[in-house]
């Protein structure tokens, strides 16, 4: 019992839950204290009262019913506002969470339930060895808490997860990743994906790194309705997340910076993983030719995936990077003539070509038109036809800001692009038609340079334009000069696992089967990791890519609209025919900001635009930081170390509520 004298005045009772490890009972006391007893002394005070001799430097104070933590050890109780009905829990700040990666492996890790979700998620792509961590965020799947206990023991039932038990503090991985070294980054073989050798950070294969096998249909996630992303902002125990609970680990912004294949194995496995998915289970629209040409893919990775041989020591002696770099830049600096160079900077090649034109207009059916292009600069001029060159073009496309998008198939020899070009209150859309994959290849290649404010003369034109070819090629059907037609009867393949539910319905398995072996025929020669950055890359190229919808309310009118919200760009959809009305680009931003009393985003663009709407079927917040996050992407560089500017991440997504 504690007498009068011992309160002595302003005193008074404070009830501390104390929560221990897993698998270990809480502990329960009461602590006589005052209003201006700091945090620190207030833990002090209580460890002593435990007198149990463990490391207590990972627990921290939790206040359940306002929903905070007590992280301001300076800071007193009567700042705070704890009084005596205050129920307080002295727990860890890291406890053990279930992962669910890409590639549907899961992993059990402790995170930081105090930080907020992007240093947790940090903390977590630093464990598995993913750079770029901004990149990705956490998504709650859908009524899993409940189930939690009753499924915990049976996870592995569906065929699809793995269970992987992971030490984020020591860096081991149940005995299965091998060791990780915080300091130095893991190199990978840029074919196989497999560790450089064995005797690096890694020993063994590491499962973050193998694709799933793809799996019969029955077997596939199923997920209803969009997902919500956690509130990056926040901690996890400040959005209901609890011990144990299950949450999916997903690429949240479609901007993938710097990815190598010789670091980046882990990080361009699930990027596979997570696009093989959004195009099975049909999260982003693409034609039959562009189905087959990725099932083509994945029947190929798959394949290699099974014959991987297992990983050898190699007898060929490590190169120092830094060495290899200096002689690289030693090799370029003396091996070049000075009179190539000049050219390459004075002598700005341009393409010359009749194409085929078409502007779409409102109620307008008019087919394509041929004129005469020129391509110079960054600018595309046409002309009714050749001999009018030399008069004033009928006019100029400046391409620089714009977007390019393939409107391509290959089956019916259709080569176009479709050219988004920025003006004051938003994007003109102009459809330009080649003849055949050269030409399609030659201006694309163009476009897309000088969409980036560059030119021709740049040496990555002739890379960019053999890339394109290799696309187109992976998309034709028939196969390679040479190569025989496959025979089907011979071939084991479960097609229905590489084609989304709409193909299974429309199409035999053996006539899907004979469709995704002619394709393969003309990727066959990729090693692992190429066919995986090639279906990366397919993905990208898609024209609805990494585009979220929203339904929103714009100021001053009385119907919905639908917003699509990409890494550089916003649309306003019309809902009733799915066209697009104007799109706004985020580089001719001058400024947004939320209006959190009504809850409406307002944005101000160049030329004294003004946009304002209300969202309806979220909160704005989760508008706000997608826009702020890929601003805050943008901003990213290769000189930057890969260091993050947190505080100007949360300026540009946290909001000010």
């Amino acid at each position: 019992m504690v007498t009068a004298a011992e309160y002595g005045q302003n005193s008074w009772e404070l009830s501390i839950q104390v929560d221990q490890h897993e698998g270990d009972e809480g502990m329960k006391f009461k602590l006589l204290v005052k209003g201006d007893l700091h945090i620190g002394g207030l833990m002090l005070k209580l460890v002593e009262k435990i007198k149990a001799p463990q490391d207590w430097s990972d627990h921290a104070i939790w206040w359940e019913k306002k929903n905070c933590w007590l992280l301001k050890t300076h800071w007193t109780l009567d700042k705070y506002g704890v009084q005596a009905d205050a129920d307080l829990r002295y727990t860890p700040q890291h406890k053990p969470l279930c992962l669910q990666l890409p590639n549907m492996k899961t992993i059990v890790l402790p995170v930081s339930f105090s930080g907020v979700v992007f240093r947790a998620v940090a903390e977590i792509c630093k464990a598995l060895n993913i750079r770029r961590s901004e990149e990705l965020s956490l998504l709650k799947p859908p009524d899993d808490q409940k189930k939690k206990k009753k499924k915990k023991e049976k996870v592995t039932n569906s065929g699809v997860d793995e269970i992987l038990n992971m030490d984020i503090t020591s860096g081991m991985a149940g005995g299965a990743l091998g060791l990780y070294s915080k300091t130095m980054t893991p190199t990978y073989d840029p074919d196989s994906g497999l560790p450089a050798n064995a005797t690096s950070m890694w020993f063994g294969e590491s499962p973050l790194t193998v694709s799933q096998p793809n799996l019969h249909l029955k077997n596939w996630p199923n997920f209803t309705s969009p997902l919500p992303w956690l509130d990056s902002s926040r901690s996890l125990m400040e959005q209901g997340i609890q011990e144990n609970d299950r949450l999916l680990v997903r690429f949240k912004y479609h901007c993938f910076f710097d990815l190598n294949p010789k670091y980046d194995a882990v990080r361009i496995t699930q990027l596979y993983e997570q696009a093989r998915w959004a195009i099975l289970l049909e999260e982003i629209d693409c034609t039959e030719e562009e189905m087959i040409m990725f099932a083509s893919l994945q029947y190929h990775i798959c394949k290699l995936t099974l014959s991987v041989e297992p990983l050898t020591q190699s007898d060929e002696p490590e190169i120092d990077e830094v060495e290899a770099a200096l002689s690289n830049l030693e090799f370029t600096l003396e091996g070049r003539n000075a009179e190539k160079i000049l050219e390459d900077i004075t002598d700005i090649p341009k393409l010359e070509d009749t194409l085929k034109l078409f502007r779409p207009k409102r109620l307008t059916l008019k087919p394509f038109k041929e004129y005469w292009f020129v391509f110079r600069d960054t600018t595309i001029s046409y002309y009714k036809n050749k001999d009018s060159a030399n008069k004033e073009p009928i006019e100029q496309l400046h391409l620089r800001g714009c977007e390019v998008i393939p409107d391509v198939n290959v089956t019916d020899r259709k080569f176009g692009l479709k050219l988004l070009l920025p003006v004051a209150d938003g994007m003109n859309e102009i459809y330009i038609r080649c003849e055949n994959e050269t030409q399609y290849a030659r201006w694309k290649a163009a476009c897309i340079l000088a969409s980036k404010g560059k030119t021709m003369a740049y040496s990555s034109y002739r890379t960019e334009v053999k890339k394109i070819q290799s696309f187109l090629q992976m998309k034709s059907l028939a196969p390679p000069p040479g190569q025989a037609a496959p025979d089907v009867e011979t071939m084991e393949m479960n097609a229905e696992c590489f084609v989304s539910p709409r193909y299974t319905k429309k199409y035999k398995p053996k006539q899907l089967t004979s469709r995704i072996l002619e394709g393969n025929h003309n990727i066959s020669q990729l090693s692992l990791m190429e066919a995986k950055m090639r279906f990366i890359q397919a993905w990208q190229s898609l024209p609805e890519f990494g585009i979220k919808y929203y339904i929103v309310r714009f100021r001053g009118i009385k119907k919905d609209e639908i917003l699509g919200i990409s890494y550089n760009r916003m649309i306003r959809i019309d809902m009733s025919s799915g066209l697009p009305v104007t799109t706004w680009r985020f580089a001719n931003m001058k400024q947004w900001k939320v209006n959190w009393e009504i809850r409406q985003v307002e944005f101000e663009f160049d030329q004294n635009v003004s946009v304002a709407f209300s969202c309806q079927s979220c909160d704005c917040k989760v508008v706000h930081e997608y826009i702020g996050g890929y601003i805050f992407l943008s901003t990213r560089s290769k000189d930057q170390n890969e260091t993050l500017d947190e505080e100007l991440f949360h300026k540009l997504t946290g909001g000010q509520e």
